[in-house]
């Protein structure tokens, strides 16, 4: 009887211990699994070579907490894109009208310059410094307002008086560039919940924006839409496909592919930070060769934004 114990144990023992080392390999087998992992940042995932059901809890953990780190990496990686890129076109947005006035100003130097030629060259540099101008203000705005130090009020704006006023301001801009004017605002609006200057901002830069890029025809309106009152801009244009559409918002997108500074790409992303943290909706459309902005201005129900 000693004997058949002593067998028995000595076979449990021997398969407790096959099974610790089958067990051991597989977990040091996952370990080199990471270890290679993390060298050669592959996609693949950790497995047990034999079966375990607490151990591959374990490793479906680690899987996850592998996953997550790779999706972080790629965000962090396609920030670390967008910012280079962004540095670059500030840099080439910077240099252009900079170097445009340094070239002037060296001409003006000559004093044999006629005086027709040099006050042509001084409305040159006069041009490209306020284009530098509206360069740094509108990056130091779209900061202030992304990083949130840009107030906003919330209280009841009238639409209809505010962008029937600056219309008339943009008269002359309208009538000297020849553009076909379709202006339909709707009388009698109820008010909506907005910031009185951030909605006059919204609107002068979609103005700018069409008289900028548009050309022939521009459609203006304003209407209300259920609960909502909705702001049209309209402008014929060229220069827009519809592979741009989707980043028409970003910031330092510009359909002027040679960034030759005419346009800073700004204008569009200071819209939409705007007009989002007034609780606005926006949607862009390209069709026949019209470009429209859409603008959705919750009605004033004396809450905040957003609720």
């Amino acid at each position: 009887m000693a004997v058949i114990l002593c067998i028995l144990l000595a076979g449990v023992s021997g398969g407790l211990g096959l099974w610790v080392w089958t067990q051991r390999r597989a977990l040091r087998s996952a370990a080199r699994q990471l270890k290679a992992l993390e060298e050669t940042n592959s996609t693949a995932r950790l497995r047990l070579a034999v079966p375990n059901r607490s151990a591959e809890q374990l490793l479906e953990g680690v899987n996850r907490l592998l996953e997550l780190r790779r999706e972080d990496q790629a965000v962090w990686l396609e920030r670390e894109r967008s910012l280079r890129q962004q540095i670059a076109n500030v840099s080439h947005d910077l240099r252009t009208p900079l170097t445009s006035i340094l070239g002037y100003l060296q001409l003006l130097e000559d004093p044999a310059l006629p005086e027709g030629e040099r006050r042509e060259y001084l409305q040159v540099v006069e041009g490209r410094a306020r284009a530098l101008q509206s360069l740094i203000t509108g990056f130091y705005d779209l900061s202030r307002l992304e990083g949130g130090e840009y107030p906003l009020e919330r209280e009841a704006v009238n639409l209809y008086s505010c962008l029937s006023g600056l219309l008339a301001a943009f008269y002359n801009d309208f009538t000297d560039r020849g553009f076909e004017m379709t202006v339909e605002l709707a009388e009698h609006l109820p008010p909506v919940q907005a910031d009185s200057g951030g909605a006059l901002r919204v609107f002068t830069n979609l103005i700018r924006n069409a008289l900028d890029h548009g050309r022939g025809k521009m459609t203006i309106r304003l209407w209300q839409e259920g609960e909502q009152v909705v702001s049209l801009f309209a402008n014929q244009t060229d220069e827009l496909t519809a592979e741009d559409l989707p980043h028409i918002f970003d910031r330092f997108f510009t359909s002027d592919k040679m960034r030759t500074g005419r346009n800073t790409g700004l204008g569009l992303a200071i819209v939409k930070t705007l007009a989002e943290q007034m609780g606005c909706k926006l949607t862009a459309e390209l069709e026949n060769g019209m470009f429209a902005i859409r603008v959705l201005w919750p009605l004033w129900r004396g809450n905040g934004f957003g609720g």
